[in-house]
């Protein structure tokens, strides 16, 4: 039996770093997070550095936005790729349906 995965808000916010990271370590993935969100990377270390929260749910969007990236983060951080999406939803921002 599966036990069920939790996670708080600050846990979102490590993971959304932790996305971060993995982005950072391979050139071509930072790039293309920077071209497509229009950040260089004295803005996006300025958003981290303030930890502001809407901004780590919006790197969570971006992350959700691309499977294969998703999918792969998500194995090289031994998670079930569902944690992200938990994750997001714990950051401002975050819409759902009712």
């Amino acid at each position: 039996m599966r036990q069920k995965q939790t996670l708080n808000r600050e846990g979102a916010a490590d993971l959304s770093l932790n996305f971060v990271r993995f982005l950072a370590l391979d050139g071509e993935r930072f790039t293309r997070f920077q071209q497509l969100t229009g950040l260089d990377q004295d803005s996006v270390m300025n958003q981290l550095k303030s930890q502001d929260e809407n901004f780590l749910g919006q790197i969570l969007d971006y992350a959700l936005s691309d499977e294969s990236l998703l999918l792969e983060f998500a194995a090289g951080e031994g998670l079930d790729p569902t944690m992200i999406a938990l994750a997001r939803s714990k950051l401002p921002g975050f819409w759902q349906d009712s």
